[in-house]
């Protein structure tokens, strides 16, 4: 058995880390929010009342933590792991303990997985060649935002993974809009709402404008279906914009991703 381990140095990602893990919810724990979350999002169901995930008797490893390591935070999710340490020595010394315990245990780390991570920011800014790393969907590395005080630096923040976005699209292309004409707008919602509403709610959290350019695709795909579904658009792909970006207007709360891309006033391009 393959036990996926990250530990990470250099900066407190734990608080964004462990925000993603309970799902921005305290209810019923950790596992189920997590689980209905990514379920919702992937539209997959796991067991009833068990993670999808390959291992789930994982509790003793927390427990084996706190016992032996009571000062350094981590994180789990099945055989996902996170460590935190506050210096690369901690790390590299922490690893081989956790090495020894799953050999003792029969199992061993994911040898391309697991990794010793650099978190670095605007405060940190030491050269190593692992500066990000990917969580529940999500990849934390250095990106640039904006401070409170309306400054700008590079701070280490998750943001919807790359694979993970990859798979909305690919999910998107798959339910083939373009070719539904015989559906109107409320059908279309009605059928994909529940997916979508998913997504934004998982993935929307942290760094919500990585999800732009996926989520505008579902745009670009109702434009072809105006296109279809109108004989006078055919022809016309800037007509159709017109027409989405007017029911878009009309109707801003009928698919659950038009409220974050248009909801500062921002609307539709032409092309």
């Amino acid at each position: 058995m393959l036990i996926f381990a990250n530990v990470v140095w250099g900066a407190r990602c734990g608080e964004s880390a462990r925000r993603v893990l309970l799902g921005e919810t305290r209810s019923r724990g950790y596992v189920h929010s997590v689980r209905h979350r990514r379920e919702s999002a992937s539209g997959c169901k796991a067991p009833h009342g068990l993670p999808s995930s390959r291992l789930v008797s994982t509790i003793p490893f927390d427990e084996w933590m706190k016992m032996n390591y009571p000062s350094v935070p981590f994180e789990r999710y099945a055989d996902d792991i996170l460590c935190h340490c506050w210096s690369e020595r901690e790390a590299h010394w922490l690893r081989r303990r956790l090495q020894e315990r799953f050999a003792s245990c029969r199992l061993r780390l994911h040898p391309q997985k697991t990794k010793v991570v650099y978190c670095k920011d605007s405060n940190r800014s030491g050269l190593y060649p692992v500066i990000s790393f990917d969580f529940l969907g999500y990849t934390f590395r250095p990106r640039l935002v904006k401070w409170p005080r309306g400054t700008y630096g590079v701070s280490f923040q998750p943001a919807a993974s790359q694979s993970a976005l990859q798979a909305i699209r690919k999910s998107v292309r798959l339910w083939g809009l373009q070719r539904r004409s015989e559906k109107d707008l409320g059908d279309l919602a009605r059928m994909f709402s529940p997916y979508i509403r998913g997504w934004v709610n998982y993935y929307s959290h942290f760094y919500k404008s990585a999800l732009y350019p996926t989520l505008k695709l579902i745009d670009e795909h109702l434009v072809l279906w105006v296109q279809r579904k109108c004989k006078r658009l055919r022809q016309r792909p800037v007509g159709a914009r017109v027409w989405l970006a007017s029911a878009i207007r009309r109707y801003p709360m009928l698919f659950p991703h038009w409220k974050l891309l248009y909801g500062n006033g921002r609307m539709l391009g032409a092309g």
